[in-house]
């Protein structure tokens, strides 16, 4: 059985942008989903924690973002 590949993808991030095209070698046809034009809803995040095996706080990215600011 075979799943689809998914990117999540900021098309304002280069890393999101470089991993495309490898997908795409390694003869993958990714899904592609702008997740700041589309937003994220609480399951879907909670599903994806779940896969991952981390938690919200684990994800939560704080190296030159708001987070950092905050003090998280």
């Amino acid at each position: 059985m075979s799943f689809p590949v998914v990117s999540h993808h900021n098309p304002g991030c280069g890393t999101s942008r470089n991993v495309l095209p490898v997908i795409r070698a390694a003869g993958e046809a990714p899904v592609v989903i702008d997740y700041l034009g589309e937003g994220w809803t609480r399951p879907q995040l909670l599903a994806l924690f779940a896969a991952a095996g981390i938690t919200a706080r684990q994800a939560l990215r704080v190296a030159r973002s708001p987070a950092e600011d905050m003090g998280q």
